[in-house]
């Protein structure tokens, strides 16, 4: 290999180790919350509001049954920091390398005569055959003509799939937290509208 290339291996190495050797942000995870004193119609309505604040869209809203289930959101990138679906810093690498989704489900249930929050995120990796068309040179000389880009096959494009990676249970637990937390302020501050 040429020196300018094991540098660049060197650099891009070193940036990622700290994501691979990153502790969960939450030491105690959590599925499930009992906010004190909410009902059931006030639980609903926050947690769409907070769901809507971390960008995700909502598929599936059934008040009555305390149901709520998100569209797939794209793991946002490093650059976009405005956004919150990536919790912590081994999520943060891999959404940054892979093509990663993920899907949000919220259910209110009744526990010992109290509204209950549970939360469940599903995230997916996605999955693209190899191109078996395209040979490193017609690769290369397409590079250098024309700017880089991205293009799937016909064969890629039906074979491409989405590969279940199972739950992030950092995010149940941020999303839960933040929940928690907007229901517990407006408790203390009787008349805010939500």
């Amino acid at each position: 290999m040429k020196k300018p290339i094991l540098n660049k291996l060197l650099i891009y190495s070193l940036l990622l180790l700290p994501a691979g050797c990153a502790e969960n942000k939450y030491v105690k995870i959590i599925d499930q919350i009992c906010p004190p004193g909410a009902a059931k119609a006030d639980i609903m309505a926050t947690t769409e509001q907070v769901l809507g604040e971390m960008h995700f869209a909502i598929e599936k809203l059934d008040s009555e049954a305390g149901y709520i289930r998100t569209f797939p959101l794209t793991g946002s990138q490093t650059f976009e920091f405005w956004r919150k679906d990536n919790v912590g810093s081994f999520n943060q690498a891999e959404a940054d390398l892979h093509s990663i989704r993920r899907t949000t489900e919220l259910n209110v249930i009744q526990q010992d005569g109290r509204p209950c929050l549970n939360c469940r995120v599903i995230t997916q990796r996605l999955s693209l055959p190899q191109n078996q068309n395209t040979t490193g040179r017609e690769l290369l000389a397409e590079t250098r003509h024309s700017a880089q880009k991205l293009k799937f096959g016909s064969e890629q494009k039906t074979n491409a799939t989405w590969i279940d990676l199972g739950r992030d249970n950092q995010l149940e637990t941020e999303i839960l937290k933040r929940i928690e937390s907007r229901l517990l302020a407006d408790k203390k501050q009787p008349g805010v509208i939500k």
